[in-house]
C-alpha cells in the first residue's frame, strides 16, 4: 500500500509554546538564547468576533479554546527555528500543570550545541531553569556519541540540548 505524504509539506514553520508572563519569556529566551522578536499581536478576544455558523465563537472554532483572550508573540530562535510565545488571559479554568513527557500532549524542544557542557553552564546562570541529571553520554547504537540533557524553562516547559559526534 502507497503511503501518502501532506501534499506541499515543505518544512517545520514554528512551534508554540504558551507562558504565564510573555514579556518575562520574551526576556528569558532573548537573554538565554539570543532569540530576536519578530512580531507580536494581540489581544485577541473571542467575544470581539461574531459567532461561527454553528454557534461556537470564535476562539473554539478555530483554536479549540472556548473565550479565549490572547496575545502572542514570534520569536528567532537560531538560523532555523521560530518560536511562538503565547499568553492566555481567558479561559482562567485552563490545567496549571505542564504536561510531563510521558503524558499525552507532552512534548519537548531539542537543540542542537556545540559543547553541552558549556550550554549547561550557561542555563545555570537563570532563576527557575532546572537542568536534570546529565548528560547522558550515548555509547552504544545509532546514536553513539551523542550526549543530551533534559532542562525546564522558568515555566516547566520541556527542552533538550543535544551533542553529536563527541567520542565516548
Amino acid at each position: 500500500m502507497d503511503q501518502e505524504i501532506l501534499p506541499g509539506l515543505l518544512r517545520v514553520d514554528h512551534v508554540g509554546l504558551t507562558v504565564p508572563d510573555l514579556d518575562a519569556a520574551v526576556n528569558f529566551y532573548r537573554e538565554a538564547f539570543g532569540c530576536t522578536e519578530r512580531f507580536r499581536l494581540g489581544p485577541f478576544d473571542s467575544r470581539d468576533f461574531p459567532a461561527q455558523s454553528d454557534g461556537r465563537d470564535w476562539s473554539d472554532a478555530y483554536f479549540c479554546v472556548p473565550d479565549a483572550r490572547f496575545r502572542f508573540v514570534m520569536l528567532q530562535l537560531g538560523p532555523n527555528m521560530m518560536l511562538e510565545l503565547f499568553q492566555y488571559e481567558r479561559p482562567t479554568d485552563r490545567c496549571q500543570q505542564i504536561p510531563r513527557n510521558c503524558d499525552l500532549g507532552g512534548h519537548h524542544i531539542a537543540l542542537k550545541v556545540e559543547n553541552i557542557d558549556h550550554a549547561v553552564s550557561h542555563l545555570r546562570r537563570f532563576p527557575g531553569v532546572k537542568v536534570m541529571t546529565g548528560p547522558l553520554d550515548v555509547v552504544d547504537g545509532p546514536c553513539a556519541g551523542m550526549r543530551i540533557i533534559y532542562f525546564q524553562d522558568p515555566w516547566g516547559n520541556q527542552m533538550e540540548l543535544v551533542e553529536f559526534n563527541r567520542q565516548p
